[in-house]
């Protein structure tokens, strides 16, 4: 309910940056207990952060002044609640779209493109999961760590990363259309044993010679 309410709490004077309201709610951010309780996704208070930066709503009129402090409690309180996220523990590929629709998609109900959602998502699983390989992919024909007809780039994302430098690198690699088959033929190319495949597109899915569902039964019953 706090971090819905940021941006009216600015708005009707009560946060300044001055004043203890601002001190009280920085203080909630910074408590990792009440981030653990929340059980937040840190997605949520990415969203939050990115709406309240702006200065106003998707909805409505309401507009507000952002607080530096709030802006960087909120800043703080996302990369804190990486620690929150459970592991799964399985073997996991995740596979990133980094077609140039990502940067103008955006995810419904929030502020946040579907690149940097996928780049967040990525830093949390750098962050929690203890094996996990990371590749991005666009579409077969493009260039790509492998070989030069294969758009497919393995991610070498630390969890020590910032987001706006994931980002900006991913907007870097080459691209093209989205093959979300490639991420199952490569596990099958290079024999990688993977518990699940976790593709992260803005709702496209073939752009390639294979669906992505013929992919996937290829690559179960090539690893049975």
């Amino acid at each position: 309910a706090m971090l819905r309410n940021l941006g009216k709490l600015t708005a009707v004077g009560l946060l300044t940056g001055l004043d203890p309201h601002t001190r009280h709610i920085c203080g909630v951010l910074a408590d990792q207990e009440r981030l653990r309780k929340a059980r937040l996704h840190p997605l949520a208070f990415l969203n939050a952060l990115r709406v309240y930066q702006q200065g106003h709503g998707d909805k409505g009129k309401l507009t507000w002044q952002p607080v530096g402090q709030v802006v960087d409690a909120l800043d703080a309180a996302f990369y804190a609640a990486f620690r929150t996220v459970r592991p799964t523990g399985k073997r996991l590929l995740l596979a990133l779209d980094i077609s140039g629709s990502m940067d103008v998609s955006k995810i419904a109900g929030t502020g946040l493109s579907a690149r940097e959602a996928s780049a967040a998502l990525a830093l949390v699983t750098a962050a929690v999961e203890p094996h996990y390989t990371m590749v991005g992919f666009t579409c077969s024909g493009r260039f790509g760590d492998y070989r030069s007809n294969w758009g497919l780039t393995r991610l070498d994302i630390s969890p020590r990363q910032r987001l706006d430098d994931v980002v900006k690198r991913l907007a870097a690699l080459p691209m093209g259309g989205t093959d979300c088959a490639l991420p199952m033929l490569e596990a099958v190319r290079q024999q990688w044993d993977v518990d699940a495949f976790c593709i992260f597109t803005d709702s496209e899915t073939w752009a390639g010679g294979t669906h992505p569902s013929q992919a996937l039964r290829d690559y179960r019953a090539s690893r049975n």
